[in-house]
């Protein structure tokens, strides 16, 4: 989910603490827990800082190693001691097991969309990515903001509304996976060509419930795209990887191999340049208004030497700008 996803969702957990007994009754052990949610809830994110070094090593690492099952226990041991420090005479096994149960919904929740996590580490570096919700999900949103409101005026009790509110959201996730397979045996069935080739569906949910994202790969590499709205199937295009030296030469950088690193569903362009070439290397499972944002960009000269590089979420027009300089 997205940063502020997860934050609502830990100051949700720390209003669902009060179904804790020894929490409920004691106001320092209740912040104290608070502290353990809301941070939990962020901490396996703490790689996004690898941006500062370069977005190469941040598209390899991000929620890789930082959401193995090693490293939620480091979490919990580090944000638990931390707390200790402040909070010396609380019972310091509530805020554990309240700031793990926030560890662990953070990397559970992280499962289900589409760019995923590697939550099997250091066992297997493969990308589960179960892509039956979208990351910023509306109503995930909105449903803790309510109820972290009406806590906050103390209109509702805590214990009860996140218990209901927990129940609901544990049956929407019911709901979305069942929505999800329905989604892909309905693609399956609207898509009249499915029979001539053999091909691989991913159904990709959007931030609408109606809608989602259908890329179509076959055994060649190649891919079409399109959308499926209220059991309507649209093919948009079809997308395959050019053949020119200069894709092969451009996987030599280090951004392109983190970027396939990360991804197999990427295609890779070549622009001819006055000065060599721009090879664009982009996620496909990533569309957005006739986009994809989600690329890896190489400019080389007529030797395939590499000019300048550029790897991460970008728009079209902000990437030219920044290659600009190197086109010429």
């Amino acid at each position: 989910m997205d940063t502020s996803t997860h934050f609502v969702m830990g100051v949700g957990l720390a209003g669902l603490a009060y179904v804790d007994p020894v929490v409920a009754s004691n106001p320092t052990l209740a912040a104290a827990v608070m502290i353990g949610t809301i941070v939990g809830s962020q901490a396996p994110d703490i790689d996004t800082a690898l941006r500062l070094k370069s977005n190469s090593l941040y598209i390899r690492n991000h929620r890789g190693l930082s959401h193995s099952p090693p490293f939620l226990l480091l979490w919990v041991a580090l944000i638990t001691g931390a707390i200790a420090l402040f909070f010396p005479n609380v019972p310091i096994s509530h805020v554990a097991g309240w700031t793990a149960i926030a560890v662990c919904v953070h990397v559970f929740t992280d499962l289900f969309n589409t760019y995923g996590t590697q939550a099997g580490r250091p066992f297997t570096e493969r990308w589960i990515a179960l892509n039956v919700i979208h990351i910023f999900d509306p109503f995930m949103f909105a449903s803790h903001v309510v109820a972290i409101l009406l806590w906050a005026f103390d209109l509702v009790a805590p214990a009860p509304m996140f218990i209901t509110l927990y129940v609901v959201i544990a049956l929407y996730y019911v709901w979305r996976v069942a929505a999800h397979a329905k989604a892909v045996a309905k693609v399956k069935q609207l898509d009249q060509a499915k029979g001539k080739t053999k091909a691989h569906y991913m159904v990709i949910p959007t931030i609408s419930w109606n809608q989602w994202h259908i890329v179509k790969r076959y055994a060649d590499g190649s891919y079409d795209i399109g959308k499926m709205e209220h059991a309507q199937l649209i093919w948009n295009l079809h997308a395959t990887s050019s053949t020119h030296a200069a894709v092969e030469a451009s996987r030599k950088s280090p951004e392109v191999a983190a970027f396939l690193y990360f991804t197999s569903y990427a295609v890779a362009e070549v622009e001819e340049l006055s000065a060599g070439y721009r090879v664009r290397w982009a996620d496909v499972r990533y569309r957005h208004r006739k986009q994809y944002p989600f690329v890896a960009v190489v400019v080389m000269d007529r030797n395939f030497e590499t000019i300048d590089t550029y790897v991460g979420w970008l728009s079209e027009e902000k990437m030219n700008k920044k290659l600009l300089s190197a086109r010429s």
